[in-house]
């Protein structure tokens, strides 16, 4: 199996999830390790996931995969970034930079919009790193979890010591960009 490969497809798989841990944590009135755990794992959780079940259902579905995956990112990144944006403005101004609390759902929704890409990977996973059996297979998305579970605690954390300087207004722009990032990059590259 190769692991160097591995170890770049899982960074550059947790690299969505990691910039909306950070905007979380800037945005969140209260982050502890709880919060920041419950986070890293819902991301960890979908990041390894979705590969398996893109490996599951192998090449027969890889084309509905790449056609529609970009889709749901832009409509679920955009529609969560632009929601982020209309409550900051119905917010006293004290409180502007914060929320309260992240809702489940709306962590659920974070998860599966950035880790839709990684259900596409999980069909060319396989042939990229070498796992040719069950196990290798449970190996490799066993590592990007762990890869992007570690990288989403750190990025809440990250979030939260910069404070307001990523309120709710960028906070809100940066899942926009995220979604069209994806959306972009799946349909013209």
């Amino acid at each position: 199996m190769d692991y160097i490969s591995l170890f770049g497809i899982a960074v550059g798989l947790s690299m969505d999830a990691f910039a909306v841990s950070i905007t979380n944590g800037a945005v969140l009135k209260k982050v502890n390790l709880l919060t920041a755990l419950r986070i890293a794992a819902c991301f960890g959780i979908f990041q390894g996931a979705m590969p398996f079940i893109g490996w599951s259902i192998g090449k027969v579905g890889e084309q509905l995969i790449h056609t529609v995956d970009h889709w749901i990112a832009l409509i679920l990144l955009c529609y969560l970034g632009i929601k982020m944006i209309w409550d900051s403005r119905k917010k006293d101004k004290a409180d502007f930079c914060e929320k309260s609390t992240l809702k489940t759902k709306t962590l659920l929704a974070m998860a599966v919009a950035t880790s839709i890409d990684a259900l596409a990977t999980g069909v060319i996973l396989p042939s990229a790193v070498g796992a040719e059996t069950l196990l290798q297979m449970l190996c490799s998305i066993s590592a990007i979890s762990v890869i992007t579970f570690t990288l989403c605690l750190i990025g809440v954390f990250l979030g939260k010591k910069f404070g307001c300087l990523l309120h709710s207004i960028l906070g809100g722009i940066v899942l926009i960009c995220i979604g069209i990032k994806i959306f972009v990059e799946q349909m013209f590259f």
